[in-house]
C-alpha cells in the first residue's frame, strides 16, 4: 500500500524490521536494507533496470528472504520542487508495486542523493569502473539512512 505522509507511515509500519530503500535509474535499480532495529542502512545489491514483472519478482523474492517490513523509493523531485519525468516514473513505479506487495511504501524525497554517493565515492579514491558498478545502492543507502535519521528522531 502507497503512503504519501511520512507520519503516517510512521504509524502503520512496525518498530522492528528491515526497511528496503530503493533507488530508480533509468540503466539500475539500487538496493539498500536497513537493520532490524531501523538504525542503519547498508547498501544491499544492484539489478539492471529490466522490466517491471521481472524487477517485481526480485523484490517480492527479497522481501521474503530478508523478512522486510516496509519499502523506501527514492523521489527524484527537482530541485525547484516541482514533478520532473523522473518523479513522475518513480510515482508510477511505487503505484504499480503498491498494487502487487502488501507492505506499506513511501516515496521519499531524493534531491541530489547520486550527486552525495558519487562525491563519497571519489573521496574514497573508487575507480570510475568500480563507482560505476555500486553508485546505485550507495544512493539507495543514502535515501534510506536519510528517511531512518527522521525516522528516529520522530519516535
Amino acid at each position: 500500500m502507497m503512503i504519501n505522509d511520512s507520519k503516517q507511515f510512521r504509524e502503520i509500519i512496525p518498530y522492528k524490521g528491515p526497511i528496503l530503500g530503493i533507488d530508480l535509474g533509468t540503466k539500475r535499480i539500487g538496493m539498500a536494507i536497513s537493520d532490524i532495529n531501523q538504525k542503519i542502512a547498508s547498501p544491499f545489491k544492484v539489478e539492471e533496470n529490466k522490466n517491471f514483472s521481472e524487477i517485481l519478482n526480485v523484490l517480492k523474492k527479497i522481501r521474503i528472504d530478508r523478512d522486510i517490513c516496509s519499502v523506501i523509493v527514492g523521489d527524484p523531485i527537482n530541485m525547484d520542487g516541482s514533478i520532473g519525468p523522473k518523479s513522475q516514473s518513480s510515482r508510477s513505479f511505487v503505484n504499480n508495486l503498491s498494487k502487487e506487495v502488501n507492505i506499506p511504501i513511501l516515496l521519499w524525497d531524493e534531491r541530489l542523493t547520486t550527486v552525495s554517493a558519487e562525491r563519497s565515492l571519489l573521496e574514497a579514491d573508487i575507480s570510475r569502473k568500480k563507482r560505476k558498478q555500486i553508485i546505485d545502492k550507495i544512493a539507495a543507502s543514502i535515501i534510506l539512512q536519510s528517511f531512518l535519521d527522521y525516522l528516529n528522531t520522530k519516535k
